[in-house]
């Protein structure tokens, strides 16, 4: 029976170990600042300055290869804590002008870190999944944490909420 376990491990670790995957984890900024509802380019507001931290404790396991982000206040000052954290720098990106292709490509077996808005991010996870599964996030929810794991051309997802 010990054998048979320990060969059952053995494989499964050789199966493990064979898979190269990408993972992507992506966020909507932190809480923006909302007082002028003209200021099209906002910072955080206490209360993002807050989450932009916890994402730092959300994520202190998980060593980024790269981290992506608009080229906004509110997106920058999201990522910054976790940026720093990892002595990583920020690429900046445009949703408009974005490669999927190239951007699965050039983060082949990295973990990546997206940072967008409520109405970039949802497109931006079906575009890596290649399904249309996610709606717009509501202009309120600075909470969601989606998570895509690609490992040999086979995507999976999901969504945490994370308060």
């Amino acid at each position: 029976m010990k054998k048979t376990l320990l060969l059952f491990f053995i494989f499964l670790t050789i199966d493990i170990s064979s898979q190269e995957c990408s993972e992507f984890f992506l966020i909507r900024h932190a809480e923006k600042d909302r007082t002028d509802l003209k200021n099209k380019n906002p910072h955080l507001n206490d209360l993002g300055k807050l989450r932009a931290l916890k994402w730092v404790e959300v994520f202190k396991n998980i060593e980024f290869d790269k981290i992506y982000s608009t080229n906004y206040y509110r997106t920058i000052e999201t990522v910054t804590p976790v940026s720093k954290k990892l002595d990583l720098e920020i690429s900046i990106y445009s949703p408009s002008k974005f490669n999927y292709k190239n951007f699965l490509s050039e983060n082949y077996t990295n973990k990546v870190l997206v940072v967008g808005h409520s109405n970039t991010i949802p497109n931006f996870v079906n575009r890596l999944i290649n399904d249309d599964f996610y709606d717009q996030i509501n202009d309120l929810n600075n909470s969601n944490l989606y998570i895509v794991t690609i490992c040999n051309g086979v995507a999976k997802h999901n969504l945490l909420y994370i308060e």
